[in-house]
């Protein structure tokens, strides 16, 4: 038996759950509960399940050599601020001139580590752009525990076509 079956997750789990029916997407299920709900059945008896899972990859654009430099020296930048702040706070002597200091080489220090980065990971050209990456459901079941499904059809049978 696998552990992730064996950890009690309540309020998801149905005793006996029957379908209601399937929906091409969650509008059209969420309608289908919150009629329930509005002819007071006992919605929390219900849930809504994504079926036919699929991985959606948005390309959000190209990463290029300058892009990754940018970005790393200001993020180095903003560690090197940290760190001079937070040891200027408690240090003595010339405090201005420590944090103007871990600014810099913070700022290098992130610079070149992303353009060793880059080179490794973009070698031949391949990977160069960024994405976001989601699962999404193409379908979407509505369950009922076993024990209110024929109310909850009576109920529905009722329900106006959108």
């Amino acid at each position: 038996m696998a552990l992730s079956s064996q950890v009690p997750r309540p309020g998801l789990d149905l005793e006996y759950p029957m379908s209601l029916g399937v929906y091409d997407d969650y509008n059209q299920a969420q309608r289908v509960v919150d009629y329930l709900s509005d002819n007071a059945f006992e919605v929390q008896n219900v849930v809504i399940v994504g079926t036919e899972l699929r991985s959606v990859e948005r390309v959000t654009g190209r990463i290029t050599r300058s892009k990754v430099a940018a970005a790393s020296t200001l993020s180095g930048a903003w560690m090197g601020l940290f760190i001079g702040l937070a040891f200027a706070l408690f240090g003595d002597g010339n405090r201005w001139g420590f944090v103007i200091t871990t600014v810099i080489f913070g700022a290098i220090f992130g610079l070149v580590w992303s353009q060793i980065g880059f080179s490794a990971v973009t070698r031949g050209g391949s990977r160069d752009f960024s994405s976001v990456s989601q699962v999404v459901a193409t379908k979407y079941e509505v369950l009922v525990e076993h024990r209110l499904a024929e109310r909850a059809r009576e109920l529905l049978q009722a329900m106006p076509v959108a």
